[in-house]
């Protein structure tokens, strides 16, 4: 039987991860990984994280089951922060704990199919597990171009996408911090956006997975929020790994929006449904060390200090790109007013290659890059080697 079984092609990241190892330089470059770095290019615990997780230690008392949904204190305590203060919008909002970010979005999808959804638009390039999730599940995907060539948002191309929709079909759209390229919708963009989800009643699912890594807290989810004001439906998937630091502990969440508490308890009811057949229940370590800080005003004090520190240092890193302008073939000038970990630099994978071979500079083949690889220390050393790459070739006088 297993014979039947096709070979998967193996994942280019993990493989870069293995020749960044092997890579003996001392001055070499990871700009591959998805993690956000400090200038000392280390992944640190948050120290907020540290705190509660002693806690835990201190005064948790059982490891038992919580269910399907997982720990709904943890759910209940994001929502102010995602959703604003009518955190439940008048009780059209009910949500649940999800293994990360990507268990987040495979439920919304897989419940979206399951509600009738044939065909999802989705901005390209876009996060690679999108569109594995969307292949495994077998629903039709049809790309737009999310970015323009020169470094921003296709706004034309997701109103034409959402606009030429048919019925039973969604949406999917990132709620900030774009992954892989930075750039985001502005709040007209949003606006517009949402106007048109009205008027064609495609269906929404919005993942947000680098919330307060661009602007702040609050105006990283403005368009979201302006979006869901707007409509009857939507799905949420929502990350906690970037901005509490919690990577392989997996805490995500998965939000309902819908017009009537009837509907609503039926959605919700399926998605338990699809999340025992799935996973059974999502791991709680991590999601109770967030529900802890998020109930403990100074710990919620330390833990977005942290965030703007890791904001600031990102946006510190963009600031000098910007500055560099045209370096060879490459305009770095638009990755000073993009957001969030990554951005997309418009090189070809022959010269991604002499990059790493010639310099020591380790980057996805797409030339997704990621800002937090970059420090005050080896930027200059990366801006060099870009303009040598890229730049004309010289006659050899």
């Amino acid at each position: 039987m297993l014979q039947r079984l096709d070979q998967q092609s193996p994942d280019a990241l993990l493989a870069l991860i293995k020749l960044y190892a092997a890579d003996n330089r001392s001055d070499k470059i990871d700009l591959g990984v998805g993690v956000y770095r400090t200038d000392e290019g280390d992944t640190p615990v948050f120290d907020a994280i540290k705190r509660a997780e002693q806690q835990l230690v201190d005064e948790q008392t059982s490891k038992s089951y919580l269910g399907p949904e997982g720990d709904m204190g943890f759910v209940n305590a994001l929502m102010p922060y995602i959703f604003g203060e009518d955190a439940t919008m008048g009780g059209r909002i009910a949500g649940m704990q999800t293994p990360g970010g990507t268990g987040a979005v495979r439920l919304a999808l897989a419940l979206a199919q399951k509600a009738g959804m044939t065909k999802l638009h989705m901005g390209t390039p876009s996060w690679p597990n999108h569109a594995q999730i969307i292949n495994d599940i077998a629903m039709e995907m049809v790309p737009f171009d999310h970015a323009n060539a020169d470094g921003t948002a296709n706004v034309d191309a997701v109103l034409a996408a959402i606009r030429g929709a048919g019925p039973n079909e969604g949406v999917l759209l990132h709620g900030c911090c774009h992954n892989p390229t930075g750039v985001d919708y502005s709040d007209e963009d949003w606006a517009a956006i949402g106007d048109a989800i009205v008027e064609t009643g495609i269906f929404p699912i919005i993942d947000t997975a680098y919330h307060g890594l661009g602007h702040g807290l609050d105006e990283d989810v403005a368009g979201m929020r302006s979006v869901l004001a707007k409509v009857p439906e939507a799905f949420i998937a929502y990350s906690c790994d970037k901005n509490f630091g919690m990577y392989r502990d997996r805490v995500g969440a998965f939000y309902i929006l819908a017009n009537g508490q009837e509907t609503l308890d039926t959605a919700f009811s399926n998605a338990n449904a699809l999340a025992r057949a799935s996973w059974s229940m999502p791991p709680d370590h991590g999601a109770a060390a967030v529900r802890l800080i998020l109930r403990d005003a100074e710990l919620t004090q330390v833990w977005q200090d942290e965030l703007t520190d890791m904001r600031e240092r990102m946006a510190q890193v963009r600031a000098k790109l910007g500055e560099a302008g045209m370096q060879g073939s490459v305009d770095m000038a638009p990755l000073g007013s993009q957001k969030g970990l990554f951005s997309v630099l418009p090189v070809s994978k022959e010269q991604v290659a002499q990059l790493r071979e010639d310099h020591g500079i380790y980057m996805a083949g797409s030339g997704r890059i990621n800002i937090a690889g970059l420090t005050m220390g080896n930027i200059d050393k990366f801006i060099d080697a870009i303009a040598e790459v890229t730049g004309p070739e010289t006659d050899g006088e």
